[in-house]
């Protein structure tokens, strides 16, 4: 009887849970999926049931509790990133996707209670509950397609009037970011909203701005020039929705805009490390990971437009890889990194930049995009002048053996840095030359894996937690002789040094090594897999032993060849 009653209990449930999933899929199956709810467009979090709840989640940061009568006001962070997800709605554009794909009202009713909420709340001159961020140019850009989401399935005034106050919003060339990915969200979302209530004047402007914004964020190479190459992976896919809503707008795509699209891939491919993440120039994070894009044969490009790669080989994760930045004066996504290299090999992180930690105006966010925080050299006792173009001014490209000269005269003074790059025998030599009558120095970052060994005779020593090892040598030009005094520091707060952003608010204390100021030509060399070397000099030529043979180089100047 026991077993009986069981089972009619298991088949009563079953026929309640099939028949409720039956009801749910019908639902569904009334409601129409729409192009402008569907997509990747979409945050990841905070989930439907999450908002139905009142929690909101943005940016990995805790949950919070926002309520049914949401405070627009609300900024439990104090950071700006945080408020400009929170005021784009597109979270509330996640309950009217789910409510195309469940039929569930109880979404599409709280979806239009928190857009009402916010319209409400947020008049565009400013009232007592509105919030400074409710109307700068990049939240209005992320909102309006929401909107426009919404406006598919709720047929109100004050819906379609706030619509008609974006595109006015979108349209003011005052407020146009052109030639940046903000300028692009904002073509999309004027485009959108013209093409949902066939306003040819909004639909045409907004294509005829993103042609000119993209010819001036992408160069002909591909390569983006807001000077940080993970934006290029967000201008990648925000250029292909706006390639798609031109389509579904019955428009026909400016070849100039897919010639371009195409070309960023090239430009992400290269910026990648063997590891499959990809180099932390500008602000980018060092856990960003580009999958599934193409590229060419070639192990080394120089992009014009302020970037030098080269790899020993592709999809190989021990491979070597390095960077090398230069070109125009700091802008957008930029920061004082002109001169400074990254360097990996054998599979681990060598010499790293110190990356992306958040766009919050305090003085770690300062110093990570100051010349301090970059493998970079500099003229000891004079101004550094921010924004300075730096020439690559000669190249030798082989196909075991590369090198490079770059100028700038960031501190009044040229300052000139050679780099030399040798393969399967892995050397990275960098010489630093500033002229006579000024000194100068330089600043090391290894990567946080790697801890100090040992740091004397102008050898510093690191190595890693299985025990591999890796060694910076610096000598005094054209003595050779050791560099005496290197500092080596870690996790120093004040000034800050010796620290790595490893992700989104994330550091970890990582070493850097500093040298003495020098009246001498410094000659930097980096050996990964050894921590003897035997650095030697004979006229002229420097030799050296990696973990793989013999390797030799020539200082000719202020060049290595």
């Amino acid at each position: 009887m026991r077993r009986r009653t069981k089972a009619l209990t298991l088949s009563l449930i079953l026929f309640v849970s099939c028949g409720a999933a039956v009801g749910t899929a019908e639902a569904a199956d009334k409601v129409k999926r729409t192009a402008e709810c569907q997509g990747d467009w979409l945050p990841a979090t905070p989930t439907a049931p999450d908002i139905m709840s009142g929690r909101v989640e943005f940016l990995d940061l805790p949950p919070v509790k926002v309520g049914k009568d949401v405070n627009w006001r609300t900024d439990p962070y104090h950071n700006r990133s945080w408020s400009m997800v929170f005021h784009s709605l597109r979270w509330m554009g996640r309950l009217v996707a789910e409510y195309e794909s469940t039929g569930q009202e109880s979404y599409l009713t709280r979806a239009t209670e928190i857009a009402k909420d916010w319209v409400a709340d947020n008049p565009r001159r400013g009232g007592p509950k509105a919030s400074s961020y409710a109307w700068q140019e990049h939240p209005i850009a992320l909102r309006a397609p929401a909107l426009v989401c919404l406006s598919k399935h709720v047929n109100e005034s004050w819906l379609t009037k706030s619509l008609a106050e974006h595109a006015a919003m979108l349209s003011n060339p005052r407020l146009y970011e052109k030639g940046h990915n903000h300028g692009i969200d904002q073509d999309i979302a004027l485009l959108g909203i013209g093409c949902r209530y066939k306003r040819e004047a909004w639909s045409g402007l907004a294509v005829k701005r993103l042609t000119e914004t993209v010819k001036l964020d992408v160069d002909s190479q591909g390569a983006l020039r807001e000077q940080a190459p993970r934006y290029a992976i967000y201008v990648h896919e925000r250029l292909k929705v706006a390639m798609d809503r031109i389509e579904e707008c019955g428009r026909k795509v400016p070849a100039e805009i897919t010639r371009r699209w195409e070309s960023l891939e090239e430009f992400i491919s290269h910026s990648t490390q063997p590891n499959g993440f990809m180099v932390p120039i500008g602000d980018g994070g060092a856990d960003v990971r580009p999958v599934g894009y193409s590229h060419s044969k070639k192990n080394v490009r120089v992009f014009g437009n302020g970037y030098v790669y080269g790899r020993t080989a592709w999809d190989k994760p021990e491979s070597a890889f390095y960077s090398i930045r230069f070109g125009p004066g700091l802008k957008y996504h930029g920061h004082e990194d002109h001169l400074g290299v990254t360097y990996y090999a054998q599979g681990r992180d060598v010499l790293v930049d110190v990356g992306f930690h958040s766009y919050e105006n305090n003085g770690y966010r300062r110093w990570t995009m100051s010349p301090e925080a970059h493998n970079t050299p500099s003229v000891v006792g004079a101004r550094f002048r921010g924004r300075t173009a730096t020439a690559l001014s000669k190249s030798s490209i082989g196909k075991d053996r590369q090198s490079y000269r770059l100028t700038d005269r960031a501190y009044g003074v040229p300052r000139t840095r050679s780099v030399l790059v040798n393969h399967d025998q892995d050397v990275m030599a960098v010489l630093d030359t500033v002229p006579k009558g000024s000194r100068v120095r330089n600043v090391w970052h290894f990567a946080p894996e790697l801890s100090t060994v040992s740091d004397s005779g102008g050898q510093v020593v690191v190595k890693d937690k299985t025990g591999w090892k890796a060694t910076l040598v610096q000598l005094s030009m054209p003595s050779c002789k050791p560099v005496s005094g290197l500092n080596v520091v870690r996790g120093q707060q004040n000034p800050y040094q010796g620290w790595v952003s490893t992700a989104y608010l994330k550091r970890q204390a990582a070493p850097a090594v500093i040298s003495p100021a020098s009246e001498n030509a410094l000659l930097t060399v980096v050996v990964p897999g050894t921590d003897k070397p035997s650095v030697s000099c004979s006229g002229g030529k420097v030799n050296l032993e990696t973990s793989k043979g013999s390797v030799g180089f020539r200082v000719g100047g202020a060049d290595l060849s």
